[in-house]
C-alpha cells in the first residue's frame, strides 16, 4: 500500500473510532462501543501493520480521554483499544494453551486497572445491591472473563470475515 493510502486509512479509522465512541454518551452503549471500536483496528493491522495500529490507537485514546464518556473511555484505553494488536501478536505463538493463558493475563490485568481507575480516579461506584453487593465484584469478575472469552472468539471470526470479504477491496481502494 502506498504511503498516502496508509496515512488516509489510519486517519479514517481514527476519525471513525472517535465518532463511534462519542455515541457512548447514550445509555447502554458504554460497554459495547469500546469493544466495537477496538475491532476497527483490524484493517489497520492487516493492511498497514502493527506499528501504525499502535499509532492509531494512541491518537484515538488521547482524543477519547478528552471527549468520551468516563467508563467507555477507560474501557477503551485500558483494554479494548489495543487488544486486537496484542491478540495478533499472541496468536503467532505455537502453543494454544500459552496463547489463551497470556490473553487471560492481559485481560485480567486490564480488568484490575479498569476497576482501580473507575473506582479511585473517577470515583464511580460499580458495586451495590445491598447485602449482595459484597459479591458483586467477584461475580462481575467471573462474568467479564466469560464475556472476554466470547469476545476473543468473535474477534477471530471478524478477522476471518474481513480477510474473506474486504481485504482485496481495501487493497484496491487505498492502492496496493
Amino acid at each position: 500500500m502506498k504511503k498516502s493510502g496508509r496515512v488516509a486509512m489510519g486517519g479514517l479509522i481514527a476519525a471513525m473510532s472517535i465518532v463511534v465512541m462519542l455515541a457512548a454518551w447514550f445509555p447502554y452503549l458504554t460497554y459495547a462501543l469500546p469493544a466495537l471500536v477496538g475491532c476497527l483496528l483490524i484493517p489497520v493491522i492487516i493492511e498497514i501493520g502493527r506499528k501504525q495500529a499502535w499509532l492509531v490507537y494512541g491518537v484515538t485514546a488521547i482524543l477519547c480521554f478528552f471527549l468520551c464518556e468516563t467508563e467507555a473511555k477507560v474501557l477503551y484505553i485500558v483494554f479494548f483499544g489495543y487488544y486486537v494488536i496484542i491478540k495478533s501478536l499472541l496468536e503467532r505463538l505455537r502453543s494454544k494453551p500459552l496463547q489463551w493463558a497470556l490473553k487471560f493475563v492481559v485481560f485480567n490485568l486490564a480488568f484490575a486497572v479498569y476497576y482501580l481507575a473507575v473506582t479511585y480516579v473517577f470515583s464511580l461506584d460499580i458495586e451495590g445491591f445491598g447485602d449482595f453487593g459484597k459479591y458483586t465484584l467477584l461475580l462481575f469478575f467471573v462474568l467479564c472473563n466469560v464475556v472476554f472469552f466470547i469476545y476473543d472468539l468473535a474477534v477471530t471470526r471478524v478477522v476471518w470475515m474481513y480477510m474473506s470479504m474486504l481485504h482485496n477491496k481495501m487493497k484496491k481502494f487505498f492502492g496496493e
